[in-house]
């Protein structure tokens, strides 16, 4: 099991590495576009069409900063270490689930499993805080069963 957590660790780190690459070229698309809507002619359709493009800019720059966030929670991890109360970084087992308490990252298919990698901030990673195995939590009107954590 400690071998899923490292690879939803691992996934994690992967998913933010590539959004910052994607964000990273969206706003060097924007910064050239910009440049080029100067050289343009004046007028309200080049007002309109700057006006447009600092707004993706500050949404980008604002996605930018998210992922530093994001970085900062990884950062806080350490995948080998492991704990008998779920908190961040740990991997919990359920009868209906895994989940890694990390990031909202998405669903990690690994090798043996699939795991879910969520926020402590998720509606399922509040529910799971400070449980251990053998506790239950009630998600959807349904009791589950918390197996193993790691």
């Amino acid at each position: 099991m400690l071998e899923n957590k490292i690879e939803a660790y691992d996934f994690c780190v992967d998913f933010v590495s590539q959004k910052r690459r994607v964000i990273r070229l969206r706003i060097a698309e924007v910064a050239e576009a910009l440049t080029s809507e100067t050289k343009s002619s004046a007028g309200d359709k080049h007002e309109t069409g700057r006006a447009m493009l600092q707004l993706e800019r500050e949404k980008l720059g604002y996605q930018l900063r998210e992922l530093e966030k994001m970085e900062s929670v990884l950062q806080g991890i350490d995948p080998e270490s492991s704990s008998e109360r779920i908190g961040l970084g740990t991997l919990v087992e359920t009868k209906a689930a895994c989940f890694f308490m990390s990031i909202s990252a998405g669903l990690y298919k690994g090798k043996k499993s699939q795991v879910f990698c969520i926020s402590p901030q998720a509606p399922v990673g509040r529910l799971l805080l400070g449980k251990q195995a053998g506790d239950t939590y009630e998600l959807n009107g349904k009791q589950h069963k918390i197996l193993r954590i790691v």
